[in-house]
């Protein structure tokens, strides 16, 4: 019996491990809306303590626990650092924001609700300046 619970609490272990990874890797991955891709917070994020916050601290909100220095965690191949931006014809603020749209990938998808548009250009900003 102890090693069938052993085996069983592993296994659950494994499962939300491996969930985690692939469901997102944002910090408020569980305010999910109905979308499995769509994360929810209760603000946008310029509104939270009536400050506008910079590209660096919506990108640390945001974005770094799966992008840590411009890395990714779920693709190395798919960087933010700007030689394979460039490879992959990302090259203004708009190109990112599409992609926080609409990702091609496992990224969660970021609505304008989770993320204002200008917020949304104030992170993809950051990420051009930052990881060139």
């Amino acid at each position: 019996m102890r090693l069938m619970c052993k085996i069983a609490t592993g296994t659950y272990s494994v499962a939300f491990v491996t969930i985690c990874i692939l469901g997102g890797c944002s910090n408020e991955a569980s305010q999910r809306t109905e979308s499995p891709r769509t994360v929810a917070v209760p603000q946008t994020a310029s509104s939270q303590n009536g400050k506008t916050q910079t590209g660096e601290e919506l990108f640390r909100q945001f974005c770094s626990n799966c992008h840590p220095d411009g890395g990714n965690v779920s693709d190395p191949n798919r960087s933010l650092h700007g030689s394979v931006l460039k490879a992959n014809y990302i090259t203004k603020p708009d190109d990112i924001v599409k992609i926080m749209r609409k990702p091609m990938s496992r990224m969660i998808r970021f609505d304008p609700g989770t993320i204002s548009d200008k917020d949304a250009r104030t992170i993809a900003q950051y990420v051009l300046d930052t990881f060139r």
